[in-house]
């Protein structure tokens, strides 16, 4: 980590920008967290589409991750195809 002031600092990144984020980026444990992952996956699809350019995309991407990542763990029947 980098020292800035006498205190570590990861970049700018603070605890309120965390807290901002956190409710939608996070690594699900449980199916009920992965179906909102899934839901929310679904609603951004809804809006961004084919569009790589637009603001929402990364986002798009990060949250495809996070639920690949939990159906290779939790889901074998998934795991299998991928």
């Amino acid at each position: 980590m980098m020292q800035r002031n006498g205190k570590n600092s990861m970049h700018t990144i603070d605890l309120q920008s965390w807290k901002n984020v956190s409710n939608t980026i996070f690594v699900p444990h449980s199916k009920a967290d992965y179906d909102r992952l899934v839901k929310m996956l679904d609603e951004i699809i809804d809006q961004v589409g084919e569009d790589e350019s637009h603001p929402l995309a990364s986002l798009m991407d990060v949250l495809s991750a996070l639920i690949e990542n939990y159906e290779n763990a939790n889901v074998p029947e998934l795991a299998l195809k991928s």
